[in-house]
């Protein structure tokens, strides 16, 4: 008994001395069997997946206390792809022993307590093998709490530092401990995570609560048996998920599946230390970017010895590419981006020894060489500046890409210094502004992943813009503020602020244009210091004796700051104090605009707006349009997280009617990102002040008069100051200013000179019109990469995931051409005039714009993923001869005869599961997501559970859709037709509304084709005229005829029960019609179109336009007639105009002598005092061709849910059944209330938003534009 008891106490004793702190024993040598897999797809049937398959086992032995050695044997690598249930993996010899071989080596690592401190590996183990190492490992890395159930830590792992969540299950049989892990992955205070190509788009949160775009979870699940000693991990289990759309996950997604087993085979006593070689740090468990960025994932190849392959893909594409675009070689262009990316310094010195000498492959290399995104590139135009051995033009444009997609690291900035002080950078006026201006670009982007972000990499522009002001120059002050703007450093306030007045310590007085510059360097602080920027705008705003384009420009800085409700109501209330209506009129319809946005981003500020827009409309909701005015337009959809924006700007001062600056921009709004697109502004300080007085005969009708009367001043632009532009231009892209320009006196006066019909042969015109004659051939490729954006993330399995976006374009023209002159030029340009003028010509334009978006695996050893590759193709070849007599008002053309079709616009796209290796490079497998087993239909089907053949997907089914369709107009006379054509493959599911819409194939196409012809058809000629001719007497008898046609259409048309007074109206105009009647009809325009053919009467139809002159009207006919043997077809048309009623109507036979077919329209605006304005249109028909009656009744069936759509409202009338009516009612001043009749119902919607106030509910008094007016100007 006392035995039995002391055995108990021993057991009980040694059980309490059990640990569950994962260890390692130091002098064992452990053996795990290790498998990894990762399949990408959408995770349903019937569509195709890729994956791969990682397998081997792992060895582990104790060196010392805290430090072990990691050895993988028996590697095997294999590929999926294809269709699950129908595929498997496949094994890849070569690339398991390329893998192997590296992994053959020891690795070593600290471990202890459950946490894996620094890896180890031969210095020469490429970097892919280490975070493959780190995947193993990290199933290491796990904490143990033994006295608490569920508990969470913030540790760090292959994925950053990240929170994870625990829950600790104990096996009451085994005493093994179940150990769940959760990786919060969107909680990570450091993640190994990387953005590339992003920089310019901002990141918008309030997009980002409506959905997202990318999810990811991670779970661990550890078994660990209890020792002695410590934790045993005896099996492990890691599942990792990621949900990727381009839209909101929610709406289907494209899906990663990650998974990896470790199981403990054997644990067995070493005898001695093994020995691992000299080895290298390699830094912690968390995964490691290195080479992701310099491996391109659409494409697989080998880099070694790159010089070699990209000077044979250059040769290849300039001589594919020399007169015409091929469309087959831009994944050549990727090819060499690639490789160029591995090329060494030396090696791009060879090849511009090489190419420089040939003006094509000089030219392919320049626009290619760009995509160098580090030092390489920045040395290599270094050294072509120093040497001056390339043009401005190519310095301007390689410098401008280089800069924009170089990598905005600290050593790159420092080095993009060195161009501010190049001589040759200065040489030409353009090319400087380019240097500061991009070098401003580099600086935003540093700043975007460096914060704080240094003074140092801003302080060469505050160095020009503080020495600019000092000199006064206003050139240099201008180029300084804009790099600044571009900059948009947090440093650079201060500066700015010398510049601004009423904020600068020791102000300064500056030329309106200097100071606009200054307001507007602003806009991207807005976003990086909005209460610096808020004080600064609000200060501007507040002082009135600003010029008014100043203070328009604050207010719009201003709430590009997205100002609080309280900053809103406080400019609500300023703005109702109020004197210069110009500053109140845009303020208002800025207000107003952005009070309806539906954008994330303008979300708050949008309440805000709403509240003002109350506030103020009572006094400006009605001021007209001649005051400066915002425009605004928005959208934004949550299923899509897509959305757009476009506003326009017109600013006015009250000293003069022609607008100081007229602006447009757009905004993109994707994945909780906002990227601002191309910006456009014009600023007309000089034409401005040239309006500043009175304008002799203006009166402000906008009649002819008025036109002439302003072309008569601009007469006087001599008289402007020197000093002062009279236009400038600006543009930017992604909110970043690339390129501006001032046009002064002496520029317009050149080109004045140049065109001028007294110009001689010292004129360029001249020169270009010789050329000319001796005949031109002129080409010229231009390839670049629109946008690279890159998404990198670790994976539980130590690859990189990459969700990436690409769009290169190719663009091209080739123009050959020679022109006669008959007589040719002895003196001046004016000869021209009265010279008959021919031009023989053919070319090609064109440009073919790829886009491919990948979801997957992207190393230097494989790839495996999702891929989406479209192709949009666009060519326009010609070959026409032409004669222009510019003294008959004639003007000929002549195309010769089709023999072979092309496609003017080709759109082609599908969704590919794709699988590459290094090995095979060029044997990669891109197989279509969809099957391409499917009928053609334009039906749904609805397909069965029984074509799938994997147990998991018993059940659900896919709907199919395959529409395919073709049209085509085609004309035998002049043997030509026209086809458009489209094929879609769909398979969808009810739950994977949006994204089905963009998966699977795509093509579209519109084809100019030959078609046989009634007879031999030499050419093709257009032949058009202007101005009076005779005609006989037949064509006057058919146009009076058309006219009393039409009279008779519009009597018949009158309502009969109508009042008496509106039956007087009509009597009055039926008596004016018929005293005009002796009015002869005047020839405006002829056009003929007609086919050749030889010595055999020509075909094809004549059009002319006749105007005729009459009291109070506009009236003009078209006759158009067949032109063949015995053709009796045409069409007539009258069309007028009463200038009294504010009414238009027209009426249009056609047919045999313009008989069998008819339509009418009449369209009229009404506003009698005390109602509210009215627009009303109809359309009636008394008989139609019977495919636009099938058409109207295709048309008719998509009305009722197009009108559900748009929230109009629908019932059921006894309407005419050959009539059309709509009228619109200017319900406020902005919105308005349509009802439209069809025959059948009737759609209706009140209170319809518009986004511009309605002119004829807006306080219309003249503006007095013939007298200076004061600056607190009045509606």
């Amino acid at each position: 008994m006392q035995g039995f008891l002391l055995c108990w106490l021993l057991a009980l004793a040694s059980c309490e001395t059990l640990s569950y702190e994962p260890h390692l024993d130091p002098a064992k040598r452990y053996e795990y069997r290790y498998e990894g897999m990762m399949n990408f797809g959408l995770g349903l049937p019937n569509l195709a997946e890729s994956g791969i398959r990682i397998a081997c086992k792992v060895q582990i032995t104790g060196i010392s206390d805290k430090r072990y050695m990691l050895q993988v044997g028996n590697l095997a690598y294999a590929e999926f792809n294809g269709f699950r249930g129908e595929d498997s993996f496949v094994a890849s010899p070569k690339l398991s022993k390329r893998i192997a071989d590296h992994l053959a080596k020891p690795f070593a690592f600290e471990f202890a307590g459950g946490h894996v401190g620094d890896i180890f590996a031969p210095a020469e183990t490429p970097n892919t093998i280490v975070n493959i190492v780190r995947g193993i490992l990290g199933f290491f890395q796990v904490s143990i709490k033994t006295t608490q159930t569920v508990y969470e830590l913030e540790e760090t792992g292959i994925y950053g530092l990240c929170q994870s969540s625990y829950a600790v299950e104990e096996n009451a049989e085994t005493r093994d401990l179940i150990v769940t892990q959760i990786v919060d992955f969107s909680n990570c205070r450091e993640k190994a995570a990387m953005y590339r190509g992003m920089v310019t788009a901002v990141t918008d949160s309030l997009s980002k609560q409506r959905g997202e775009s990318l999810l990811t979870t991670v779970k661990y699940v550890y078994t660990v048996k209890p020792t002695a000693a410590g934790g045993q991990i005896t099996k492990a289990h890691a599942t990792e998920q990621q949900h990727f759309s381009p839209f909101n996950v929610k709406g289907g997604n494209f899906k990663m599946q990650a998974t990896k087993d470790l199981v403990l085979l054997s644990v067995t006593d070493i005898n001695g230390v093994p020995s691992v070689g000299p080895l290298e740090n390699k830094g912690s468990l968390v995964y490691k970017f290195a080479s992701e960025e310099a491996i391109i994932p659409i494409v697989m190849e080998n880099l070694q010895d790159p010089v070699p392959k990209i000077i044979e893909l250059i040769k290849r594409l300039a001589e594919a590419n020399i007169y015409r675009l091929d469309s087959a070689t831009t994944e050549d262009l990727m090819k060499v981006y690639q490789l160029l990316r591995a090329t060494p310094f030396e090696g791009l010195e060879e090849m511009w020894k090489q190419f420089a000498g040939n003006p094509e492959h000089r030219r392919w290399f320049l626009n290619t060489i760009v995509e160098i995104n580090d030092a390489r590139i920045l040395k290599f135009l270094e050294l072509r500046f120093k040497a001056e051995d390339v043009s401005s033009s190519e310095a301007l444009q390689t410098l401008l890409l280089s800069f924009e997609h170089l990598s905005p690291i600290p050593e790159l900035v420092e080095m993009a210094k060195e161009f501010l002080t190049m001589p040759f950078c200065k040489s030409h006026i353009y090319l400087w502004h380019t240097v500061v201006l991009s070098y401003g670009s580099l600086v935003y982007k540093h700043c975007a992943y460096n914060t704080p972000c240094p003074v140092s990499a801003v302080q060469p522009l505050l160095d020009m813009a503080v020495d600019a002001l000092r000199r006064r120059s206003d050139e240099d002050m201008v180029i300084a503020l804009k790099a600044l703007g571009n900059a948009g450093h947090p440093a650079s306030i201060k500066t700015i602020m010398r510049f601004l007045p009423g904020v600068a310590a020791m102000p300064v007085e500056l030329p309106a244009h200097v100071l606009s510059a200054a307001v507007q360097s602003l806009r991207l602080l807005a976003a990086r210091d909005p209460h610096s920027v808020r004080d600064i705008t609000m200060n501007l705003f507040m002082q009135k004796e600003l010029p008014t384009e100043i203070r328009i420009l604050a207010f719009m800085i201003l709430f590009e700051s997205k100002p609080p409700m309280v900053v809103v109501s406080t400019v609500a209330a300023h703005l109702l104090e109020e004197k210069d209506l110009q500053v109140a009129s845009f303020a208002y319809s800025y207000i107003r605009s952005f009070a309806r946005s539906s954008t994330p981003d303008n979300h708050f500020l949008s309440t805000a707006c709403n509240v003002a827009v109350k506030i103020l409309a009572p006094k400006f909701g009605r001021l007209s349009l001649h005051y400066s005015k915002e425009l605004h337009l928005d959208w934004f959809n949550d299923d899509f997280l897509i959305g757009s924006d476009l506003e326009a700007f017109m600013l006015r001062s009250a000293t003069s009617m022609f607008p100081s600056e007229i602006t447009m921009k757009g905004k993109f709004y994707f994945i909780g990102r906002v990227l601002q697109l191309v910006e456009l502004g014009i600023r007309a300080e000089g034409i401005k002040e040239l309006f500043r007085s009175s304008i002799p005969g203006y009166k402000g009708d906008l009649s002819f008069s008025d036109f002439m009367a302003v072309l008569s001043k601009l007469q006087d632009w001599e008289t402007l100051p020197n000093d002062r532009p009279v236009l400038s231009f600006y543009s930017r892209a992604s909110g970043q200013e690339w390129f501006f320009a001032d046009l002064n006196k002496d520029v317009i006066q050149s080109v004045i000179k140049a065109v001028s019909p007294f110009a001689g042969k010292e004129s360029p015109v001249w020169s270009m019109i010789e050329n000319l004659q001796s005949g031109i051939s002129w080409h010229k490729t231009k390839a670049f990469l629109i946008f690279e954006t890159r998404y990198f993330q670790a994976t539980t399995l130590g690859l990189p995931l990459e969700i990436s976006k690409y769009y290169p374009t190719l663009n091209g023209i080739t123009v050959n051409a020679k022109a006669g002159l008959k007589p040719p030029l002895a003196q001046h340009l004016g000869e021209l005039l009265g010279s008959e003028i021919s031009l023989e010509t053919d070319g090609f334009v064109g440009c073919v714009k790829d886009f491919w978006v990948f979801h997957g695996i992207n190393t230097d050893l494989f790839q495996c993923g999702n891929e989406l590759k479209s192709k949009i193709i666009t060519e326009i070849p010609w070959k026409f001869s032409a004669k222009v007599n510019i003294r008959e008002k004639k003007f000929e053309v002549d195309f010769p005869t089709f023999s072979k079709a092309f496609e003017v616009i080709l759109v082609n796209s599908n969704v590919y599961s794709v699988s590459r290796n290094i090995e095979v490079p060029d044997k990669g497998k891109m197989t279509p997501m969809m099957p391409n087993a499917m009928d053609a239909n334009n039906e749904v089907v609805r397909m069965g559970p029984t074509v799938v053949k994997s147990e998991e997907f018993q059940g659900v089914m896919p709907n199919i859709w395959h529409p395919a369709t073709k049209l085509c107009a085609e004309s035998n006379t002049y043997g030509v037709g026209l086809c458009l054509d489209s094929e879609l493959k769909r398979m969808y599911y009810l739950d994977e509304y949006p994204l089905y819409y963009f998966l699977g194939y795509t093509h579209m196409a519109c084809t100019i084709v030959p078609v046989p012809t009634v007879k031999p058809v030499d050419k093709i000629h257009f032949e058009f005229s202007t101005g009076p001719s005779r005609h006989p007497a037949s064509v006057l008898q058919l146009i009076q005829t058309l006219r009393n046609l039409s009279k008779e259409a519009t009597s018949q048309s009158s309502d009969s029960n109508s009042s008496s007074a509106r039956r007087a109206h009509h009597s009055h105009r039926d008596t004016s019609i018929t005293e005009d009647q002796d009015s002869t009809p005047e020839v405006v325009f002829s056009m003929e179109a007609l086919a050749i053919s030889g010595n055999l009467k020509p075909g094809g139809y004549d059009a002319t336009v006749y105007y005729t002159p009459e009291m109070n009207m506009a009236n003009v006919q078209l006759i158009v007639s067949q032109v063949a043997e015995d053709a009796n077809w045409k069409m007539c048309m009258d069309a007028t105009v009463d200038k009294v009623h504010t009414e238009a109507k027209a009426h249009m036979r056609w047919g045999a002598e313009c008989q069998p077919y008819e339509m009418s329209f009449k369209a009229s605006t009404r506003h009698p005092p005390g109602s509210k304005p009215t627009l009303k249109a109809k359309v009636q028909w008394t008989k139609i061709p019977e495919y636009m009656a099938d058409i109207g009744r295709r048309l008719e069936r998509y009305i009722p849910g197009m009108a559900f759509f748009l929230r109009f409202y629908q019932r059921h009338d006894g309407n005419p059944k050959q009539e059309v009516s709509t009228a619109v009612v200017a319900a406020s001043a902005d919105s308005i209330d349509m009802k439209i009749k069809f025959p059948e119902y009737t759609v209706y919607r009140q209170g319809i938003p518009v986004p511009v106030p309605i002119p004829c509910y807006e306080d219309v008094e003249p503006y007095e534009r013939n007298t200076t007016l004061h600056t607190n100007a009045h509606a």
